[in-house]
């Protein structure tokens, strides 16, 4: 990287004489999509990254072939950050975006570190699986009044990708750094199952845990009959047969004007034996929680990834048992009614998700005042009115393939030819990424790459069927090392495109969902 060219941009732009006002003025001047990088050639400096802190000015700079964190100076400087200094007179050092220089920069801008978000009415979660979209995300953030979890990822997916949590949180970081963002974000270990999971998360320094509680739930009992219910029930401790029986055996919940949840007395012990153990888990999980963070956390309680909906008074009775267990739950997923399908929109009844939809809404605010979290919420653009309406924008939506399905549109349109290779190699791993997806794409319609043009090449991202198939196909995607790099060198190429396509779309969830517009 060429330090001359980064010199005469700063000395020629006057920033390293500016006041720190000056500066934070001519960035709140931009409108929520704009992020200008300053330069003419291939050097350029990202303007929203630049910070004074004492006498330095630190900043992100980029060039054709990567981009670097620097700090310039009249004088030299003793630094934590690992790098190299480039000039002596005036002083420059350049340092490579690691996973241990993000930590150094977390105590230097503490904004650049993740954070609890539980006073925020509205988090929007945004998967980033390259680690190269939260740039476009913060576009789209700025424009609205969310909070953004940025580095969320599941164990399976940094199995896919070959990430790590460690390297989610500092891609995040970096980003956040660049873009200038101060207002707070997340970072979330998705769906982690056990302690050993969550422990290397809140290593990374992830806030929030969705607690995917798939593994400790019992869903056998849900089609037990009632003779076999009774005898499971009573093999459970006196005391606890007693206390859930008088709370909730027979027992009507009101939840709202003409609005009410029965449980009756089979149902109730159903739902002991069916979520006991995992209910009991969550506790452990809390504790733990609380014990490492010192509060400061968001836990998600997951029950979504089972095969059919969950009940109202199966929903109330978990939100009850939590609450009488003490676990703090920032938001829960629910199971809801119809399909919630990777990268396409809801397939289902409308009107019956709406009603149901209310349901769990009213339960949430009744029994624990948590957010409903909506997962695989990405292009559901038919039910996001719905959503915001019925939770008043209190609300957790998860959103993650999305992101890399722009990153693909993208291609389509401005480098067809890696388009065209990446298309081919999501024909040939498909299979093996049905193992761990389920999806409804009817792989025989997708139209052949040979009869389709440069031109119609985004088409593919607009049919359900190659959508769906691009979406699962990722990880046997970027196991193949050469395009792999030809995949993130183009989106360093085309970063801005990338921007730009992301902000539209995930603003278009935002705009449906009603969200409050930031004003500027």
């Amino acid at each position: 990287m060429d330090a001359q060219q980064i010199i005469e941009i700063i000395q020629t732009s006057g920033w390293h004489i500016a006041e720190p006002w000056e500066l934070a003025a001519s960035k709140s001047a931009l409108k929520p999509g704009e992020s200008p990088r300053v330069g003419d050639g291939d050097v350029q400096i990202y303007l929203r990254s630049l910070q004074h802190t004492g006498s330095l000015l630190a900043g992100m700079v980029r060039d054709a072939v990567e981009k670097r964190f620097f700090i310039f100076s009249s004088s030299p400087q003793d630094l934590a950050f690992a790098g190299e200094v480039v000039s002596e007179e005036p002083w420059l050092f350049l340092a490579p975006r690691t996973i241990e220089n993000a930590s150094v920069l977390h105590d230097l801008f503490p904004f650049t570190k993740p954070a609890s978000l539980k006073e925020r009415p509205a988090t929007f979660g945004m998967g980033d699986r390259l680690g190269n979209a939260s740039a476009g995300h913060l576009r789209a953030a700025r424009a609205y009044r969310i909070a953004p979890v940025l580095a969320q990822q599941s164990v399976r997916e940094n199995d896919f990708t070959g990430r790590s949590f460690p390297e989610v949180v500092a891609d995040a970081t970096w980003l956040v750094f660049q873009e200038g963002f101060e207002d707070g974000y997340g970072a979330d270990g998705d769906h982690l199952k056990n302690i050993p999971a969550i422990d290397t998360a809140l290593a990374a320094g992830m806030p929030m845990i969705t607690l995917d509680l798939t593994e400790v739930m019992r869903p056998e009992p849900a089609g037990w009959s009632p003779a076999e219910v009774e005898k499971g029930f009573s093999a459970l401790a006196p005391a606890l047969r007693k206390r859930i029986l008088e709370t909730y055996g027979g027992k009507t919940f009101t939840l709202g004007p003409d609005v009410t949840v029965t449980i009756q007395e089979l149902e109730a012990k159903r739902c002991t034996l069916m979520y006991g153990p995992a209910l009991d888990f969550s506790s452990v999980v809390n504790d733990h929680l609380h014990h490492h963070t010192g509060g400061a956390y968001d836990l998600e309680i997951s029950i979504d990834e089972t095969t059919t909906p969950t009940l109202p008074e199966h929903h109330l009775f978990i939100a009850r048992e939590l609450a009488f267990r003490g676990v703090e739950v920032n938001s829960l997923a629910p199971r809801f009614i119809g399909e919630f399908q990777k990268g396409v929109d809801y397939i289902g009844d409308l009107k019956e998700f709406e009603r149901q939809f209310s349901v769990h809404c009213l339960i949430a605010r009744t029994s624990g005042s948590y957010k409903i979290s909506v997962h695989s919420g990405s292009d559901k653009f038919s039910v996001y009115p719905v959503v915001g309406r019925e939770t008043g924008g209190r609300l957790h939506l998860k959103t993650a393939g999305t992101s890399w399905l722009v990153a693909l549109h993208t291609l389509a349109v401005h480098d067809p030819a890696l388009y065209r290779k990446i298309h081919t190699e999501a024909l040939a791993t498909y299979r093996d990424a049905l193992r761990f997806y389920v999806i409804s794409a009817d792989f025989a319609a997708i139209p052949p790459l040979s009869d389709v043009s440069d031109a119609r090449l985004e088409d593919y991202l607009a049919d359900t069927n190659s959508r769906q198939m691009l979406h699962i196909c990722y990880g046997g995607i970027l196991k193949n090392r050469s395009l792999k790099a030809e995949l993130y060198a183009a989106l360093h190429r085309l970063e801005e495109e990338y921007a730009v396509m992301l902000e539209a779309h995930l603003g278009k969830h935002m705009k449906l969902l009603g969200l409050e517009r930031m004003q500027n």
